[in-house]
């Protein structure tokens, strides 16, 4: 499995507008794509205007596929404007716990 996590900080004044779309970007990832097994939202609970995001795919190949579709083409054009900062980290995901 391959994570990606994602910290990115609103422009000021388009915290609300951000966080919208990254929940209903984050449907449209797990929905549309076979190789999207995780896509989670979260914001900072005291800033408001940080989130972090962390997806789950398949493999390496499944996320940069992701990258090359429409809706990510979509998405980056809507919020790039409202978004400050953003910083991508990858990693391999070595097991799960049992729950």
């Amino acid at each position: 499995m391959h994570v990606v996590v994602v910290f990115m900080e609103a422009e000021r004044g388009h915290e609300v507008d951000l966080r919208e779309a990254l929940i209903a970007y984050s449907r449209t990832c797990v929905e549309r794509e076979v190789g999207c097994q995780r896509y989670d939202v979260a914001v900072d609970p005291v800033e408001g205007a940080t989130f972090l995001l962390y997806q789950i795919y398949d493999d390496e190949a499944a996320y940069l596929a992701h990258r090359e579709l429409p809706h990510y083409a979509e998405f980056r054009i809507l919020t790039d404007p409202w978004a400050r900062s953003r910083r991508v980290l990858t990693y391999d995901l070595l097991g799960t716990p049992r729950a």
